[in-house]
């Protein structure tokens, strides 16, 4: 599984002939390959015209390209603006709360990005072929699809150790923009350009497959809540600036604590860890059909239903498993 932070020519439509030459090292003599592009089909053409890359079918002939649009700007953050606010609003009756929240449009895209993870780990698993993923820049929808589709092929990865590992190398090294994507909340009436929800429609996704497979992830829905929280505000320093290099000249590891360290205490690391956690050694394959998407209540609704008896009923069964 590989991701690029860019089409494979350069600009004015100039071909990388090392680009070409590297993936064409990749596949052996009658191997096929898959670059799954998470800009439409449109977008693509759009770009190519203003003197954006592409992958010419001719320079390529091993790898086929799928299209797979997903949203990573303007249209995902007023989409998560829209979610909130309905959530937020008491005064709404069931019907027209569902019509808020189906023309919110949240719950497609968390569909969207499982789809595209699933077929990422579809064609590596069933097809047997390496599969290239990118998009517009390669810091937002490619690190949604990769680390998903990781996720979803990799028992390693949803352990807590190895889910730490993912979202250090997936999405910090890889250079998610945290300080621009995560400027302010969605409750703010102020507007930034380059404000969008990526890292919350991943861990949304991380939720719905936790709650599809109940006993396959070693943590629980308390971390994603804390990855979130500390995403957009946080006393460590592990989600601060956009890149390694800001990291660096900012001195961040030297001046800040990692939540890593934090959550990894033992008196803290018991509150994330999932008490029904049975190891899974198999791929996992979630249903993205519309009854099998969910709001998470846990994080949208978090201010307004009360969780005593939810937290109540986490500690017993944590008891109950102990107890055994």
């Amino acid at each position: 599984l590989l991701r690029s932070s860019q089409p494979l020519t350069g600009p004015n439509r100039r071909r990388c002939c090392e680009d070409e030459q590297l993936l064409g090292t990749i596949l052996d003599e009658g191997e096929r390959g898959f670059i799954i592009d998470t800009r439409s089909a449109q977008a693509a053409k759009q770009a190519r015209m203003g003197g954006g890359g592409t992958e010419p079918k001719s320079c390529y002939p091993q790898w086929r390209r799928l299209h797979r649009a997903l949203d990573r700007g303007r249209s995902l953050q007023e989409s998560f603006i829209r979610l909130v606010e309905a959530c937020g609003d008491s005064s709404l009756s069931m019907e027209r709360w569902l019509g808020r929240l189906d023309s919110s449009r949240w719950l497609s895209h968390v569909k969207a990005a499982l789809s595209t993870a699933c077929l990422a780990a579809q064609c590596l698993d069933r097809e047997g072929s390496n599969v290239l993923v990118h998009g517009a820049e390669g810091t937002d929808t490619t690190l949604l699809v990769t680390a998903l589709a990781q996720l979803i092929l990799e028992p390693s990865c949803r352990t807590l150790q190895g889910f730490q590992g993912l979202l250090e190398r997936e999405w910090i090294q890889a250079g998610h923009p945290f300080q621009l994507r995560c400027a302010r909340s969605a409750s703010s009436h102020a507007r930034g350009k380059q404000e969008a929800p990526l890292f919350l429609l991943f861990l949304d996704c991380v939720w719905q497959l936790s709650r599809q497979f109940p006993f396959s992830l070693e943590f629980g829905e308390q971390l994603l809540l804390t990855l979130f929280d500390n995403a957009y505000a946080s006393a460590y320093g592990t989600f601060l600036c956009n890149n390694e290099r800001e990291r660096s000249l900012c001195k961040v590891k030297e001046s800040t604590h990692s939540l890593w360290a934090w959550l990894n205490q033992p008196e803290e690391k018991h509150k994330y860890l999932n008490p029904l956690y049975s190891h899974n050694p198999l791929v996992i394959w979630p249903s993205v059909e519309p009854q099998s998407i969910q709001l998470w209540q846990g994080l949208f609704l978090r201010w307004i239903r009360p969780s005593q008896h939810l937290d109540e009923a986490w500690v017993e069964i944590q008891r109950l498993v102990k107890g055994k």
